[in-house]
């Protein structure tokens, strides 16, 4: 029980670490108000309507759609990972070390198992009553 929940304990710290230090970027790609493509760790495809996509103006000039502004957008959203995990406890005072210090031993003896309690006779039966005998050996003032 105790070395099951430090394993676990301890790969839930390794995975918050992993996380916070991890980078990564969403590139989305919309076409007036509707996603085309979305992709991480990459760039997302064009739409192909994009008016720096090399189409030829000269021959659409004065029709309403070439016309407006491009309609496509492009929006990058980057999730920066934290890049120094030095943590010194030269910097904490006093107080806070000895704080962590008595966290950590009431926390370890926490866990500690009770001794287990022996009862000899748990296994066996009480013997058949005969007779009162208590009663018998009673005087009863009336």
């Amino acid at each position: 029980m105790k070395k099951g929940f430090y394993k676990s304990i301890s790969t839930v710290l390794a995975l918050l670490v992993l996380v916070s230090t991890f980078s990564f970027t969403v590139d989305k790609h919309y076409c007036g108000s509707f996603l085309v493509d979305m992709a991480v760790f990459s760039n997302a495809t064009s739409c192909g309507m994009d008016m720096s996509s090399g189409m030829d103006m000269s021959s659409h000039s004065g029709t309403d759609v070439m016309d407006k502004d491009n309609c496509c957008s492009n929006q990058n959203i980057s999730v920066a990972g934290q890049d120094e995990l030095n943590i010194s406890f030269d910097s904490m005072d006093f107080d806070q070390q000895v704080f962590i210090a008595a966290f950590t031993f009431s926390f370890n003896n926490l866990f500690e198992g009770l001794p287990q309690l022996v009862i000899p006779y748990k296994n066996y039966t009480p013997p058949l009553i005969v007779k009162d005998i208590p009663v018998l050996n009673d005087t009863f003032l009336i």
